[in-house]
């Protein structure tokens, strides 16, 4: 079950659980899309994958019990500002590599 961060991890803008701002990596390293795609340029700084844009829960009960009243979106931020001159280094040492391939 996806966690759904709040906000964030380097610029702490809010994500709420509707947005689709949000953007993902594979561990659930959760940023904007302008950090995301901009800044970070599609590699996360964590792990080195690439990112998608973050699934919107239900907020409507619509089959099953499967939306948001029922699994609440994470309250806690996790904060993590990006060290830019190492992520600099990890986007070179990635060669241009797409996602799929690294």
């Amino acid at each position: 079950m996806l966690e759904l961060r709040p906000c964030c991890e380097h610029c702490a803008v809010a994500l709420p659980p509707a947005s689709t701002n949000a953007r993902i990596c594979s561990f659930e390293c959760t940023f904007c899309e302008a950090c995301a795609e901009g800044l970070l340029g599609n590699v996360c700084p964590n792990c080195g994958g690439g990112f998608v844009p973050r699934p919107v829960r239900p907020a409507r009960d619509w089959k099953g019990g499967n939306y948001l009243g029922d699994y609440p979106a994470r309250t806690v931020p996790k904060l993590r500002p990006v060290d830019l001159k190492a992520h600099a280094k990890l986007v070179e040492a990635l060669a241009g590599r797409p996602p799929e391939e690294r």
